[in-house]
């Protein structure tokens, strides 16, 4: 499937920007990457397409190199201090690394190391020198990450406070290099309260500024009047990254041991197994149409995708399952990458559900129940005790999972519980050794112990839903709540202040200009194929699986009238929170 939304327009951002920008006919060059630059490209660019335009070989701008000095060099690199010095290393000797230079910095290249590079040598050799701002992961489609998984304990940590303005800092000016790169110049908001937000909302507003000031051009149209970028603090909405989801993207990632979205298992053949790794992104359209359906769903979809595939290829199959598609791997050679695909997504769906049978069914119902405070036919829980103590003195269950019921307990509590019951809970629970993961929640603003810090800090009260769902997904991210009404312009004002004029337009009328059809002229780049406004968010300590699936379902239900994109330092599962 081709890159869509935030992936494709970083993409050919990278491309025509950078790539096609310094290409001659009949010229190779070679491309110099640094980790950041690296995860980037490889987000959203394959490498027959960078290959294609003349690149002859990526290389690592840390590792040792062989000189070409035939050939031109593009660095694409981060405009850090290391990144830097290896980059006038390569022209230092007087056999230098490559023929010249054309260097892109990812983001804005502060003073002092820009000077550096002027008093080098090899400043007689760059012949392009760009900011090109793309200083963000585009994760998916409507999902971006900052990559930055350790800003989570400087943001929280009492031990950090000293780093925290320079991380700040870094994240607004690379938040405005995704307004910049999506040509929004939104009107910033963010969530009273907590002191960071507003600090990161002022921080933001002035790097948007300066990008707007380089690029005029930069959030117009009539529709980008009214777009928003809204600032969110983790511990505003606690309960959705420790909850167990059973939508098909949230659980892979909660329940199997997934890195950098590499999925590994063994298939079975006849009497060989061979481990396999598949990649879980937006290239695979299955993964995209299954990621955000709920589990007892996916394994019926895929069975039924998969018939349909067969007897369209005239291959007879009565139960499609995964023995079966091992038997037609073998009499139909030719469709092995498709078969293989099917193969892949019933191996994740029944490795998912068969870690629920064996240990969460029950636990998702309490869980369901604390967090909604209602029972599955809607009746308020009177006792949530009667309910808790039974999973917390089951040693079946793995400690990881009583905290996330204890701390579902006290979020259920609303105000916090007393020292003593807490301290009953954890001694129930037999997770004295882990108990610090409960009290750490205060530093997210949360309110842990009665009386104690965060009192007061309530979590928000809930729009009523009545779309029929699945009795052990009752819960919707509170963001979602948030995200409707900053689009129905039905946001309170003052729990979520405008820094920024203008304001957006109120959005009386919703009729669909014209313009907004503009992304089905083929000639036109995906960043400018969108006209209608959008609604960037930013979570301040992690974005959860939930949350990102949310930003689809609004798109989705405003018919792409509006456009959601969803963001964060990282993204998070709950055993990394």
């Amino acid at each position: 499937m081709a890159p869509s939304g935030l992936k494709a327009i970083v993409g050919e951002k990278i491309l025509n920007g950078v790539i096609k920008s310094v290409k001659k006919d009949g010229e190779w060059k070679v491309l110099i990457v640094d980790h950041p630059s690296m995860r980037i490209l490889s987000s959203c660019c394959k490498m027959s397409d960078i290959m294609a335009e003349g690149v002859t070989i990526v290389e690592d701008l840390n590792k040792r190199r062989e000189p070409i000095s035939s050939l031109e060099a593009i660095y694409l690199i981060s405009p850090t201090a290391q990144s830097i010095k290896a980059l006038i290393n390569d022209f230092r000797e007087t056999t230098f690394t490559y023929k010249a230079a054309h260097v892109f910095f990812t983001d804005i290249c502060p003073d002092g190391l820009f000077s550096e590079i002027g008093k080098a040598r090899a400043s007689r050799f760059i012949k392009t020198l760009k900011e090109i701002n793309v200083a963000f992961l585009p994760k998916e489609s409507q999902v971006y990450s900052l990559d930055n998984p350790s800003s989570f304990y400087t943001l929280f940590s009492p031990h950090r406070t000293a780093d925290k303005n320079t991380l700040m800092e870094n994240m607004a000016e690379q938040i405005a290099t995704l307004c910049d790169t999506l040509k929004e110049y939104p009107a910033v908001r963010y969530r009273k309260g907590p002191e960071d937000n507003a600090l990161l909302a002022g921080m933001v507003l002035d790097r948007l500024n300066a990008h707007k000031a380089d690029n005029p051009s930069m959030g117009e149209g009539a529709d980008k009047a009214r777009s928003q970028l809204l600032i969110v603090d983790r511990g505003y909405d606690p309960v959705s990254p420790i909850l167990h989801e059973l939508t098909f993207q949230a659980m892979v990632y909660d329940l199997l041991d997934i890195e950098h979205d590499i999925y590994k298992y063994e298939t079975t053949g006849l009497g060989d197994s061979r481990e396999k790794e598949v990649l879980l992104d937006e290239d695979d359209d299955l993964w995209v149409q299954l990621r955000h359906m709920h589990i007892a769903d996916v394994t019926k979809k895929v069975t039924e995708l998969l018939k349909t595939f067969c007897e369209s290829k005239r291959m007879c199959t009565d139960k499609a399952n995964i023995k079966d598609l091992s038997q037609m791997l073998k009499k139909m050679p030719q469709y092995q990458k498709e078969l293989s695909i099917y193969s892949t997504h019933l191996h994740l769906a029944e490795a998912c559900m068969k870690r629920f049978r064996t240990s969460l069914d029950k636990l998702c119902e309490v869980e369901q129940d604390l967090a909604m405070g209602t029972d599955a036919e809607g009746e308020p829980i009177k006792d949530p005790m009667k309910s808790i103590v039974p999973v917390l003195l089951n040693t079946e269950v793995q400690p990881l999972d009583k905290i996330r019921i204890i701390l579902l307990y006290i979020f259920h509590k609303k105000k916090g519980v007393g020292e003593e019951s807490l301290t009953k809970l954890i001694q129930h629970a037999n997770i004295q050794q882990d108990s610090n993961i409960i009290h750490n929640l205060q530093r997210l603003g949360c309110p842990i112990i009665a009386g104690g810090t965060n009192t007061g800090s309530a979590i928000p009260d809930r729009k009523e839903r009545t779309e029929s769902t699945y009795q052990l997904s009752r819960w919707t991210p509170v963001i979602k709540d948030v995200m409707e009404n900053a689009i129905e312009d039905k946001l309170d004002k003052k729990a979520w202040p405008f820094i920024s004029d203008p304001a957006p337009i109120p959005t009386t009328q919703t009729a669909v200009s014209s313009a907004r059809f503009g992304h089905w002229h083929k000639s036109k780049s995906p960043a400018e194929s969108r006209s209608g406004p959008r609604l960037l968010v930013f979570m301040l300590g992690g974005v959860a699986h939930s949350e990102m699936r949310s930003a689809y379902e609004v798109t989705r239900a405003l018919d792409g009238k509006w456009e959601v994109v969803i963001g964060s330092t990282h993204i998070l599962t709950p055993r990394s929170f």
